[in-house]
């Protein structure tokens, strides 16, 4: 299949513990010696010292006339990722309308260097709206592999339709990523979607498939020093699957808390001992610093992943950062969710978005959502629930039933937000979400208390976990035995939420036209199978106008 809406000079840029606290549902991390093991796990023409692409190429953040496209040379056998080795190597790049690279648009060239452990970026401009491009990296006479990116359509163009992947949390040491390879097979995205965890701090064996490690992390230690995280993002960026994504279409990306640590905040992060693992602020800033080298992230503003792109008169998306600036999640010892001094946004990036959504003239304002927003009520859940509930969401045994890492731990940022849309009549908003390992379809009321008598504001779809355990994994059970007892008591409790699925690993895909935007919903045959099946289960859309979901009993 091909995508609906189709319709040079370019400029060029490089960029350059014990198990504690929420082990159980988000990830691994591992580290350890940077040269000896993965050197000698190099291609033979790397060992012979001739540069190698060993990690792929990708594109990212396209704009109706250019795209970010991004590269990883190992110029020679010592200089793997995180090593701070290896000579300055001249790279090219060049673009072109055909897959044979006939048709050339754009070249150019820039110089990989140690002190971005030798990735590149490549900010092509002056590309035509909506097209078709491919590109291809090269030095010392290695090419890495062709690879096809796409542009947004232009700003005033009127697009007939638009189609997203959509990816959240994948943990290596948890299975395979599948995911990416049928939606690498599709053929047909403008786009994916990836909304958070898109790496895995942990350390081996701390977080992985149902205990069990289907493969190991690199380094094998948790991941603190900007060594670590370089070395961790140069591990995910070996993998075929991931790597077939990203050679078939543009990524758009935002960070969640496991690029860091887990339940990151401004200011720390459940998963960070003071001290022990070195200075909140150093780790953080090694983190940030190994995501923009290694993803294709043009960030607006400086040391962030909030942005803003346009895609024609049809949408515009919004995409957040929940990390760097909220405040620290509410506890008995921290404070209420309530609190008007306590943010998930901070000041300037609410004031942003609420910017964003009144002056948008897209028909759909997409929102990239690395937290859920719709409230969720657990406190009427069983024991027999609710214990491996909290266990998944890193709650205290006693205590909140509520995520207070999430929107419901921030409730006055979420009243803002909503009272907004509702009060300047913001249309045909939908929050796309990951975190949770798991899929939802909700409405998102302005009172949950009195929903369905009260409003919804806005729409959710949340996907699940491409690898990173859920509810049954925690019990131990077969897939499907929790989702059957859990999903009835939890929509009974929380009206707003037409969907829930606890168990199942997979994606999405969103597809928008003028009148809905659908999110179709597929789950994977075995995460922990590198041949692992896919196929659709469920399908949740909302009319225009509307602000609800209702179901779709067919995929786009």
């Amino acid at each position: 299949m091909t995508s609906r809406y189709r319709s040079s000079e370019a400029s060029q840029a490089v960029n350059s513990r014990s198990p504690r606290r929420r082990t159980v549902v988000k990830a691994a991390a591992a580290t350890a010696v940077l040269a000896g093991p993965l050197a000698a796990a190099l291609p033979a023409r790397a060992a012979a010292d001739t540069p190698a692409f060993l990690h792929g190429v990708a594109s990212g953040d396209p704009l109706p006339d250019g795209v970010l496209l991004w590269t990883r040379v190992t110029p020679t056998s010592e200089a793997v990722p995180g090593s701070g080795l290896g000579p300055d190597t001249r790279v090219g790049w060049i673009v072109a309308r055909d897959k044979s690279l006939t048709d050339v648009v754009a070249e150019g060239s820039t110089t990989a260097t140690a002190a971005t452990d030798h990735t590149v970026k490549a900010d092509i401009r002056g590309l035509a709206p909506a097209t078709d491009y491919w590109f291809r990296f090269s030095a010392d006479g290695t090419d890495s592999p062709v690879a096809r990116t796409r542009t947004a359509p232009a700003a005033d163009a009127a697009v007939p339709g638009l189609r997203f992947g959509v990816v959240s949390c994948a943990n290596w040491e948890a299975g395979w990523f599948a995911s990416y390879r049928h939606l690498a097979a599709r053929g047909d995205l403008d786009a994916w979607l990836h909304l958070g965890d898109y790496i895995y701090e942990y350390k081996s064996g701390e977080y992985a498939a149902r205990g069990t490690v289907v493969r190991p992390h690199a380094p094998a230690h948790e991941i603190i020093t900007l060594a670590d995280y370089r070395t961790r993002h140069g591990k995910y960026k070996t993998d075929p699957d991931l790597q077939a994504l990203h050679h078939k279409a543009p990524v758009v990306a935002i960070w969640d808390d496991h690029e860091f640590a887990d339940n990151a905040w401004s200011g720390g992060a459940v998963n960070h001992t003071e001290g022990a693992e070195g200075t909140w602020t150093d780790r953080k800033a090694a983190a940030k610093q190994a995501y923009f080298e290694w993803m294709p992230v043009r960030p607006a503003i400086e040391g962030t992943t909030y942005r803003r792109l346009r895609f024609g008169k049809l949408a515009d998306l919004s995409l957040l950062d929940l990390r760097s600036f909220r405040s620290q999640q509410a506890s008995t010892a921290s404070g209420s969710v309530d609190d008007p001094d306590r943010t998930i946004t901070g000041r300037a990036q609410l004031d942003w978005l609420k910017a964003g959504l009144k002056t948008s003239d897209t028909t759909w304002r997409l929102v990239g959502n690395s937290v859920m927003i719709s409230p969720f009520a657990i406190g009427s859940l069983s024991a027999d629930l609710l214990g491996p509930l909290t266990k998944l969401l890193g709650l205290p045994r006693e205590g909140l039933a509520l995520n207070t890492d999430q929107w419901d731990g921030y409730t006055d940022d979420r009243r803002e937000l909503l009272a907004h849309l509702r009060s300047h009549a913001i249309r045909n908003t939908v929050f796309l979400t990951g975190d949770i390992h798991m899929a939802w379809a909700n409405d998102v009321p302005v009172d949950a208390g009195t929903y369905p008598l009260s409003a919804s504001a806005a729409t959710e779809f949340v996907v699940t976990s491409v690898t990173s355990d859920n509810l049954d994994d925690i019990v131990k059970v077969p897939e499907g035995t929790v989702s059957a007892i859990a999903s009835p008591i939890i929509r009974a409790a929380n009206r707003h939420v037409h969907w829930v699925d606890t168990d199942r690993h997979g994606y999405g895909v969103l597809d928008i036209t003028a009148a809905r935007a659908q999110m179709d919903y597929y789950v994977l045959s075995d995460r922990t199978d590198r041949n692992a099946t896919s196929r659709w289960v469920r399908s949740y859309r909302t009319r225009t106008g509307t602000q609800k979901v209702e179901r779709a009993y067919d995929p786009v």
